[in-house]
């Protein structure tokens, strides 16, 4: 008797962290919203975490530019931390930056994301491509969002860059560093048996976001508080991201548990 085969999850078994739980909040969801219908799921999985992500990053804006900063001499102290950076400037450092800069925006991460996406879908890899495209498109998008409802003017120093003075919170670069190199390496420590490959892929992880926002502050783009806004959007869009390719994956998998549990129950029946 020949064995009904179920779709083949490649991303699941290569990457471990794209595999949802079963039982879990991601395979709840795929069963409520699109049963077997992974794109279906993936959409609206993908909108509803960026409304949530949005909504959070607003919150966080308004709690940072109308209460915090009037709060004791914080306002002053998150100045002053630029004001220090930028006092040490050298030709060096300033080239430095415009590095960081870059490793952290447009058009590198664009261009990197489009890469790993292409080869991932031409090698059928699809939650990689997915998690690679979208995890910057969500980032992204709640930056915008978010800089545009809740305007803070850029520090009160010499800007090595011409950009709109009302859109220091929150720190895109820094996010957008986040979102990619920490939410890439994620997927990639998850099936790495060595414990020293991990390390190394993590302290890369660590070290790059951190040079781009130490290059944000001193090019006087942006503010600590900038800078720490951006890290929890970067982050925020990981996990978006991670609960959509979940969810996407657990719809796959639907079919096939529907066909083992009319198998049992045919089984159960014929004894």
């Amino acid at each position: 008797m020949a064995v009904e085969r179920g779709p083949r999850m490649e991303d699941s078994a290569v990457v471990p962290v794209l595999r949802a739980r079963a039982g879990g909040l991601a395979e709840r969801f795929a069963g409520r919203v699109g049963g077997s219908r992974p794109a279906a799921v993936f959409a609206a999985a993908l909108v509803g975490g960026f409304v949530v992500l949005a909504s959070l990053s607003l919150l966080l804006g308004l709690l940072v530019t109308d209460v915090l900063l009037h709060v004791g001499s914080l306002g002053r102290t998150d100045e002053s931390v630029v004001e220090s950076i930028v006092a040490e400037r050298t030709p060096f450092l300033t080239d430095a930056s415009a590095v960081g800069s870059a490793v952290g925006g447009a058009p590198m991460l664009p261009i990197l994301v489009g890469l790993i996406a292409l080869v991932c879908a031409v090698l059928r890899r699809w939650g990689i491509a997915a998690f690679a495209l979208f995890v910057l498109v969500v980032e992204s998008a709640t930056y915008r969002v978010t800089s545009l409802v809740v305007p803070r003017n850029r520090p009160s120093v010499q800007r090595l860059e011409d950009l709109p003075v009302d859109a220091s919170y929150p720190s895109g670069h820094t996010a957008a560093a986040i979102a990619v190199y920490a939410g890439l390496v994620l997927l990639l420590t998850s099936a790495m048996p060595r414990r020293s490959m991990r390390v190394v892929a993590w302290a890369a992880a660590v070290v790059l976001p951190v040079f781009v926002a130490s290059s944000r502050m001193y090019r006087g783009m942006h503010h600590p508080l900038d800078v720490a806004g951006g890290v929890l959007v970067g982050l925020g869009a990981v996990l978006v991201l991670l609960f959509a390719c979940r969810a996407a994956e657990a719809a796959v998998r639907a079919p096939v548990r529907t066909r083992r549990r009319v198998a049992r129950g045919g089984v159960q029946a014929a004894s």
